[in-house]
């Protein structure tokens, strides 16, 4: 039983908490913020992130953990653990003042809190079953829980960042003030690749940010209420969302996806742009999809990286919305019925999720107007957003030209595109960029 925490807290760890890990951490503040970074084999890029968190405005340090979850499997090899082993003992080099380290001096003068969760030495490594990012980052976020002060009213934020990112140096500032400025409870920061770099990697990482950016835009455009970027680094949410959403999920990857995903069931996912978080953009072996493995893909040259999903999808999720939304219309079969019309596809699509049927449940069960609302937000989530536009894809619009895709995107957008390709499919690098800064404006 965990005692000396508000009752919802002890509540949720007692159910949801692994029992086993716990923070390695030697001075005692009051924690209004804790930063919570899974890593493996990270050494050499844990020392750059704090340096570069070390430029924030110090003020915050006091009341801000930097906590760091070392981990891998079991099974790992003697090279990561090798490399684990260094963070370690690098980590409690800076939390027990221990000056051998010479490396940790910046960090211990710079006043940045930090601590350690070791799920990676022989006995405390990750279970098998869920090793990976997802259960490492859950396993930081329910024992931050542990250490915020609740007597204080101010926000407890949890915020997710990664050990091979760096951040501005008005990060830490701009994210606590915007959420006790506006009283957010779940919101995402603006992001960019670095794109001037070295040309290869440059290469791989601007089709895969420009991917990124025109599916959100997309869903932007069509007013989706799941139009956010689903990047780990860049999530943040109060203790409040994290507990009402059920906390973080255990998958190998793709936990961020999720996990914003169950937070924007019940909140608003706001957007910071007021301050940036740089994601690396390397090839990685540590998830087996997301950026890491999209830029491996790309060097390796096993998929045509410069295709996009036809704008004409979005056209068709534009008109669903409006029909699915609309507070007038809540005869589901009228609303399937009218699907037809939009799309057979769309239909097709429907009649697979058991449209009919599940709202004629949810229907008998609402109470009120409002509680309908709210089904429908939970009924067509985000991940069926995307099986939608995958099914478009597969059936009726299979993807096209990335930068014809673009140009007809920018053109429905109204906005101004002096960019010239030259009649290039695939146009230089530079122009690439120029893309990409456009829809960096937009979202």
């Amino acid at each position: 039983m965990i005692r000396s925490l508000p009752d919802h807290i002890v509540t949720y760890l007692n159910k949801y908490s692994l029992k086993k890990y716990k923070i390695e951490l030697k001075i005692k503040s009051r924690i209004s913020n804790v930063i919570v970074i899974p890593a493996i084999a990270e050494f050499e890029n844990i020392k750059i992130l704090l340096s570069s968190l070390a430029k924030n405005d110090s003020k915050f340090f006091n009341s801000t953990l930097v906590l760091f979850v070392i981990n891998n499997s079991p099974d790992a090899t003697q090279e990561i653990k090798a490399d684990n082993e260094q963070s370690i003992d690098y980590l409690r080099s800076i939390i027990f003042n221990n000056f051998s380290a010479f490396y940790a001096d910046e960090i211990k003068q710079s006043g940045l809190l930090v601590g350690l969760i070791d799920a990676s030495s022989k006995g405390n490594e990750l279970e098998e079953k869920h090793n990976g990012v997802g259960l490492a980052r859950k396993i930081g976020m329910d024992l931050a829980l542990t250490k915020f002060d609740y007597i204080q009213k101010s926000k407890k934020l949890i915020i997710c960042l990664d050990a091979d990112c760096t951040v501005k140096q008005n990060y830490l500032t701009t994210v606590v003030k915007e959420f006790t400025k506006n009283n957010y409870s779940a919101a995402v920061i603006d992001y960019a690749h670095n794109i001037d770099g070295a040309e290869r990697e440059c290469s791989a990482i601007v089709p895969y940010e420009i991917f990124l950016r025109y599916y959100v835009g997309g869903l932007i455009y069509c007013g989706s209420e799941y139009a956010f970027h689903s990047i780990s680094s860049t999530t943040v949410c109060d203790t409040d969302a994290y507990i009402k959403s059920g906390g973080m999920n255990k998958r190998k990857a793709g936990e961020d996806f999720y996990f914003l995903e169950k937070l924007a069931k019940n909140y608003k996912i706001d957007k910071i742009n007021s301050t940036t978080v740089y994601p690396s953009n390397r090839s990685s072996w540590r998830v087996p999809f997301g950026t890491g493995q999209r830029v491996k893909r790309f060097l390796n040259n096993t998929h045509d990286e410069f295709q996009l999903f036809d704008p004409a999808i979005f056209e068709i999720l534009k008109e669903w919305l409006k029909l699915y939304n609309d507070p007038e219309g809540c005869d589901p079969e009228h609303i399937l019925n009218r699907s037809k019309m939009i799309n057979d596809e769309l239909y097709n699509f429907l009649i697979k999720q058991n449209y009919l049927e599940e709202w004629r449940k949810i229907i008998k069960n609402s109470k009120s107007a409002k509680q309908l609302i709210h089904q429908k937000k939970i009924w067509f989530d985000g991940f069926k957003t995307l099986k939608l536009i995958h099914r478009l894809r597969d059936t009726v619009f299979p993807n096209i030209n990335m930068f014809d895709a673009l140009d007809r995107f920018l053109l429905k957008l109204k906005i101004n595109n002096t960019i010239n390709r030259n009649s290039k499919d695939i146009p230089a690098l530079n122009i690439q960029k120029q893309y990409l800064r456009l829809l960096r404006e937009i979202n």
